[in-house]
């Protein structure tokens, strides 16, 4: 049985830096989820670290005016890795060639900014699909439809043989009440149609090491098992934190909340069943970050 906690601070002295997500941990893509922010400073008060670990496709930039945006303050983090920052070093080193198509929303443009600190980065420029290298997936036209309404462009890019840079590993999250597709459901139907897809956020080696770069920024140097990894997606999250050797930390009460019968706390039998189901165990389990 996976130990339940009632609050970080139950085992926040074993560790050095949290690597944290924040969508269904911080925020819920609306506004800050205040008990997470109180956790979060007082963690930092007593000297920990908290690195921000997002599967979101913006630049961290962006991110931090997204934060500020939902009230969620700057006290509550020291720094952030984002999934769109380890995608755009892979993409302007050129892994899916300069001519790309983009299936995104618009308001990511900041996705295609050189990183001012790569020396001569490839020339990006995006095109029709029938004039692409490759594609760059920040996610869907309409995070509402289901993705094989990309079927067709999908198709024939893997026809060409190309290559889908996928910026947010993310099959879904929850904006509030309502549930939204990501890239990562978009990358999977192109690999499940046959085409390779390239993923760069959780639960993926690149951006835990860029995780830890930016850790390293903060002139700390911390061994593995003093990292805690928080999140509530099962194959995101948790996978990466396993895959990594780093103790996890499960929000129950996020993407998973029906499943492991989340109210305030998960209950005991139905998060065991979830989690032998997934073939996960996260090392504690908490309803909510708090």
């Amino acid at each position: 049985m996976n130990q339940i906690i009632t609050a970080l601070s139950d085992i926040s002295d074993r560790y050095d830096a949290l690597f944290v997500d924040l969508w269904g941990c911080v925020h819920d893509g609306r506004k800050a989820l205040p008990d997470a922010v109180k956790a979060l400073q007082k963690y930092r008060e007593g000297g920990g670290a908290v690195i921000l670990v997002t599967n979101s496709p913006r630049p961290r930039a962006a991110v931090e005016r997204q934060l500020e945006s939902f009230g969620v303050p700057t006290d509550a983090w020291d720094t952030i890795a984002t999934s769109g920052d380890s995608a755009r070093k892979a993409m302007f080193e050129g892994v899916v060639g300069e001519a790309v198509f983009c299936i995104g929303e618009r308001e990511e443009v900041g996705f295609f900014t050189p990183l001012k600190i790569m020396e001569n980065p490839a020339e990006i420029v995006r095109v029709p699909l029938d004039e692409a290298e490759g594609i760059v997936c920040l996610g869907p036209f309409d995070p509402m439809a289901d993705p094989s309404v990309l079927r067709p462009e999908l198709l024939y890019a893997k026809q060409k043989g190309m290559k889908l840079l996928c910026a947010n590993p993310d099959i879904v999250v929850d904006r509030g009440e309502t549930r939204e597709w990501c890239a990562g459901a978009v990358a999977q139907l192109y690999t499940e149609m046959g085409g390779e897809s390239l993923y760069f956020g959780k639960p993926h080696p690149p951006i835990y090491d860029l995780a830890r770069r930016r850790l390293a920024s903060l002139g700390l140097d911390v061994p593995a098992e003093g990292i805690l990894c928080i999140g509530d997606g099962i194959g995101t999250d948790i996978a990466g934190a396993v895959g990594e050797d780093y103790d996890s930390l499960f929000i129950t009460g996020g993407l998973a909340a029906a499943e492991t019968g989340t109210v305030t706390q998960p209950d005991p039998e139905k998060l065991q069943a979830f989690l032998q189901a997934t073939e996960m165990g996260p090392t504690f389990c908490i309803g909510k970050l708090r």
